[in-house]
């Protein structure tokens, strides 16, 4: 009797203090949470972290992928590398794939943002939230706009990435840790999906498949380095761990002089090569087929039954792979042209033919620039960096330290960068 006690307390200390992998499955009850800001993380994802070789409060990055509804959190290893040491179903979030351009569009943001404690919201009314950080450089100097854009709890989003109440709190804890151990800026990385050979040649027919070019260059550098890029803007456009050899950096002037690392530029260069080879096969296989996009009233239809019973404010959104669809090229032309002429009062992105919208297929070598706000070609040092499949570089608002361990005191504000952390590039040819 005893052991079947005490058998029963073990389950329900486990149910209570949680585990990366329950969260996906398994919505845990939060409600005995009395102090959300400093709730610990689970024993056992302290005993992972151990495993993975990382400190408790070592550095982080938010990684978001929209089709996949996946917000990942990596964490810096004692080599200064990053793992994964936690993935999320995203609850909610809402629109289509593609940037947010403007107050209103109910867009969740995609690009290259920075996070410091000031966006940490511990008073949100959807539980916790951490503010996205948009419109970051890249988003003003293009002229997009917009307020509040947050991953909070709740399950419910208005442009948002919406979690569970448990997820949140998770979440929050990550990055508080990380604050509090000297982290100035956590990268949030938000992508419309994985940027893979395959993915890619899937979407190659999107309005947006220009900016999604630039982002992936910044995409490539993370999965080449395994460390959050260094990220700026100029030209319009985001760049990546780019050296600058001289001159400023202006978000809306003529990108300065600047070059790859010579050992970054030999690893990515491997890496396009094998992504070349990956999206030559995956042309072929989508040869006559195109993607269609669902829209955020089809992803909530595959999930109402969810909604059954729960509170009003619950509305999680759906898989944007299982709304959507593969179909003949001919059949998503005339369904676009349907729809076209369906809308009465929409923006001119929307309203696009269908021919416009398909366009020619890219080559793989073909420079891509922000579709929205043509700008001059980026300096050949820049350019060299990228993959031919993937188009211009990009970056985002502001620099992003490498992490080094620890090396300052917490603190509520934003913080500027230490001017003596080394080079980005110093850490890559470390290794």
């Amino acid at each position: 009797m005893r052991l079947t006690h005490f058998a029963l307390l073990a389950c329900t200390a486990l149910v209570l203090t949680g585990c990366n992998d329950t969260l996906e499955t398994v919505e845990r009850d939060v409600s005995h949470v009395k102090n959300k800001v400093d709730y610990p993380l689970a024993p056992s994802i302290l005993a992972e972290m151990d495993k993975k070789n990382m400190e408790r409060t070592s550095p982080i990055a938010i990684r978001i992928f929209k089709e996949e509804g996946v917000l990942e959190i990596w964490k810096a290893k004692r080599d200064n590398r990053f793992d994964k040491i936690a993935e999320y179903q995203i609850c909610a979030w809402s629109g289509k794939l593609g940037p947010k351009v403007k107050e209103g569009d109910r867009q969740a943001p995609e690009g290259f943002y920075n996070l410091t404690p000031a966006h940490l919201n511990p008073n949100s009314k959807y539980y916790l939230a951490i503010n996205t950080g948009f419109p970051n450089r890249y988003d003003q100097a293009n002229g997009r706009n917009g307020t509040n854009l947050m991953i909070h709890g709740a399950c419910s989003s208005s442009g948002c990435y919406s979690m569970t109440d448990a997820q949140i709190l998770e979440i929050y804890g990550f990055a508080r840790d990380a604050f509090k151990g000297g982290q100035k800026t956590v990268q949030l990385q938000a992508f419309p999906f994985r940027m893979t050979a395959e993915n890619m040649a899937r979407h190659r027919q999107s309005e947006h498949l220009e900016f999604w070019k630039m982002l992936k260059v910044g995409y490539d550098n993370f999965e080449v380095t395994k460390r959050p890029p260094e990220v700026n803007v100029c030209e319009k456009k985001y760049v990546f761990n780019q050296q600058v050899e001289g001159g400023a950096v202006n978000a809306s002037a003529q990108c300065p002089a600047m070059s790859t690392p010579p050992a970054l530029a030999s690893a990515l260069s491997s890496y396009e090569k094998t992504y070349d080879l990956a999206y030559d096969k995956a042309m072929k296989k989508f040869d006559g087929m195109a993607w269609y996009d669902p829209s955020e009233a089809e992803r909530k239809a595959l999930v109402a039954e969810k909604r059954k019973g729960r509170e009003p404010a619950y509305a999680p959104t759906g898989s944007a792979l299982k709304a959507g669809k593969l179909m003949k090229e001919t059949e998503y032309a005339a369904l676009m042209e349907k729809k076209a002429q369906q809308v009465t009062t929409t923006s001119p992105a929307t309203t696009a033919t269908a021919s416009s919208l398909r366009g020619p297929r890219p080559a793989a070598a073909q420079p891509a620039a922000p579709q929205s706000n043509p700008a001059p070609a980026a300096p050949t040092m820049v350019a060299s960096a990228a993959a031919p499949s993937s188009g211009a570089p990009g970056g985002a608002a502001q620099s992003v330290p490498v992490p080094a361990m620890n090396p300052l005191a917490y603190s509520a504000a934003p913080q500027p960068e230490a001017p003596e952390k080394k080079p980005f590039w110093k850490f890559w040819a470390k290794e």
